[in-house]
């Protein structure tokens, strides 16, 4: 059972949560969602359509002009309080690898702290344990916040991987996270090259068989890109491929831009794998 906020999310229910960056640099929208009307449109627009996490981004994740702790705090802070507000059942996400962020978004009523950065600031487990609230325990290959990798190689990817996010994982846990609460992500493309990410798809199912729940974020990220030699704004497709391998091998939250099309995907995963029934059975029955 994974918990989080006010839900509760079965073993085989599949989860989506939707990016809504407040950032006027972000590398897919482009500060699409800067602005607080358009960030409120696109949670309301996310929520219709079948997300039940929104993740709120306060710094793009690639390089760029520098984001300091108050600025990252300036844009994301008042933002969720008012999502809390108009939305109290919505698991609200706050993608930040930064404490003095994560404790002021857990003080508004944020219920998870996405740290992409692997645990690079120790004391954000330690402000999810304070707080109650759920943690995602990323693997970036020891990357600094905001860079790229150069060069990264490893023995055995996978291994690495199971290594940090499990001892990230326990290490939470033994500071009074909610065991229910905590995720473990692969980290697509942090501190990776393209092989490394499409091994980490392939053996996902590696992390599965651990017991922890998985998240992946995907969605329109440069191993899928570099995949299949598409810009981004032409990665959909990938995306949902990798989505659609990912459920069947059992992650269970999806951190995305699509939010119809990724329900879609996991609803028919689902329906294949028999978790889920057909939304209707009329074929030969009539």
């Amino acid at each position: 059972m994974l918990r989080l906020g006010k839900r509760e999310f079965g073993t085989h229910e599949p989860v989506i949560m939707a990016i809504v960056n407040r950032t006027p640099d972000s590398f897919y929208d482009q500060g699409a969602t800067f602005r607080d009307e358009a960030a409120l449109a696109r949670v309301e627009h996310a929520v219709s359509e079948g997300a039940a996490i929104v993740d709120i981004g306060g710094v793009k994740a690639g390089p760029g002009e520098e984001v300091t702790a108050e600025e990252e705090a300036r844009r994301t802070v008042g933002f969720v309080a008012e999502v809390r507000r108009r939305y109290p059942d919505v698991v609200i996400s706050v993608d930040t690898w930064r404490h003095e962020v994560g404790e002021a978004v857990c003080e508004v009523g944020a219920d998870l702290l996405n740290d992409a950065w692997g645990g690079v600031d120790p004391r954000l487990a330690e402000v999810a344990a304070r707080y109650g609230v759920g943690l995602v325990c990323t693997h970036a290959g020891g990357s600094q916040p905001r860079t790229r990798p150069h060069r990264i190689a490893y023995d055995d990817v996978m291994a690495d991987i199971l290594g940090v996010t499990l001892g990230l994982a326990e290490r939470a846990v033994e500071l009074g996270v909610p065991r229910e609460s905590v995720l473990i992500d692969p980290g697509h493309d942090f501190g990776k090259n393209t092989r490394h990410s499409l091994e980490a798809t392939r053996r996902l199912g590696e992390m599965v068989e651990t017991g922890w729940p998985v998240l992946v974020s995907l969605s329109n990220k440069d191993f899928v890109g570099e995949t299949l030699d598409k810009p981004v704004k032409e990665r959909v497709l990938g995306t949902l491929a990798t989505t659609a391998v990912s459920a069947w091998l059992g992650a269970q939250v999806y951190r995305v831009h699509e939010v119809a099309e990724t329900r879609q995907v996991l609803d028919m995963v689902a329906s294949i794998a028999g978790h889920r029934p057909p939304a209707v059975a009329r074929r030969g029955l009539a």
